[in-house]
């Protein structure tokens, strides 16, 4: 196949099937501006939309491994034990809401490592990828970028991004956006300087763990999941 970003052909045909997915999650987003008067009505369209991504990638996915397993929040399914592939829409809320900041989150898993990861945000068609020490990058209008996390320290010269009820006074910015893959997935690209979250299901951050190790920087997951650029003390 012809290759659409820099990577391994597995990368490039988990990208594909990202992209056919996402179309149909834009013509979805389109709907749910339309239920804006029902929230509970937009609740239940949004469901059933992340339970077609499930579907309708499922089929591409088993094309690139056919005998690996699947994790989504909402399925688990076993395969050869070996490869796995880790499957989220992050950002539900955002979503029901018309709000834009949502994103696929995808990654696989071999031996329980994570090997390839993307982030992909299908309203402006921005992808995060990284594959297991070849480095993590962004890819937007056919060009790839190298990732690195910042370098500041400073604290009144943080921004910060919270998923967590407990957002400690602290220098610097704040933010908290809804969206865990693409917190994560800021802190790669230096967007933010860190991201802190109350314990959040596996498949939503596997793919955003992989983009922050590999553009430089750490994450550490017990009370609360933190990721910082490695410069941070949280």
């Amino acid at each position: 196949m012809e290759l659409l970003i820099k990577g391994s052909t597995e990368l490039n045909k988990m990208f594909a099937a990202l992209q056919r997915t996402a179309s149909g999650l834009r013509r979805d987003f389109g709907e749910v501006e339309n239920l804006q008067q029902s929230l509970r009505g937009a609740r239940d369209f949004v469901a059933k939309a992340a339970a077609r991504i499930e579907e309708s990638i499922l089929t591409d996915l088993l094309l690139v491994r056919p005998n690996a397993g699947l994790l989504t929040p909402n399925v688990s399914r076993m395969g050869d034990g070996r490869d796995e592939f880790v499957l989220s829409l992050s950002g539900a809320a955002n979503f029901v809401r018309a709000n834009p900041h949502f994103a696929i989150s995808l990654a696989l898993r071999s031996n329980d490592e994570t090997k390839i990861a993307l982030v992909y945000s299908p309203i402006d068609e921005r992808l995060f990828y990284a594959e297991a020490d070849n480095g993590a990058y962004a890819f937007s209008a056919f060009h790839s970028a190298r990732l690195r996390v910042s370098n500041l320290s400073n604290p009144a010269d943080l921004t910060i991004a919270y998923n967590t009820d407990h957002v400690p006074a602290i220098p610097g910015a704040v933010r908290q956006t809804g969206c865990p893959a693409l917190d994560l997935a800021w802190v790669a690209a230096g967007r933010f300087d860190a991201f802190v979250s109350a314990p959040l299901d596996y498949a939503e951050i596997a793919a955003g763990e992989l983009l922050v190790r590999e553009s430089g920087g750490t994450v550490t997951m017990g009370a609360d999941l933190i990721a910082t650029n490695g410069q941070v003390q949280l």
